[in-house]
C-alpha cells in the first residue's frame, strides 16, 4: 500500500480515470455495433456523425489510439454509404 499522501491520492484518481474511460469505451462500442447492425440508409446516417463524434473523444483522451478512431470512422462511412 502506499505511503505518502500523493501516492494515495494518485491511486483513487487512476481508479476514476479508469472506470470512466471503460464507460465510455464500451458505450461508444455499443454504438458502433449498433451502427453496422443498421439497414436504414436514413437512420444510420443520422447516427454516424454522433459515432464519429464518440470516436474523436476517445482518441482525444488516449482512450483508442487516434488510428484506430480514424479506420473505425472509415469503415462505418463505408457501411453507410453502401446502405
Amino acid at each position: 500500500m502506499a505511503n505518502h499522501k500523493s501516492a494515495l491520492k494518485r491511486i483513487r484518481q487512476n481508479s476514476v480515470r479508469r472506470d470512466r474511460n471503460a464507460y465510455y469505451h464500451k458505450t461508444t462500442r455499443n454504438a458502433v455495433r449498433k451502427l453496422r447492425g443498421l439497414s436504414d440508409k436514413k437512420e444510420a446516417s443520422d447516427l454516424l456523425p454522433k459515432v464519429a463524434s464518440m470516436l474523436d473523444k476517445l482518441a482525444k483522451n488516449n482512450v483508442i489510439h487516434k488510428k484506430k478512431a480514424a479506420n473505425l470512422k472509415s469503415s462505418l462511412t463505408k457501411h453507410v454509404s453502401a446502405l
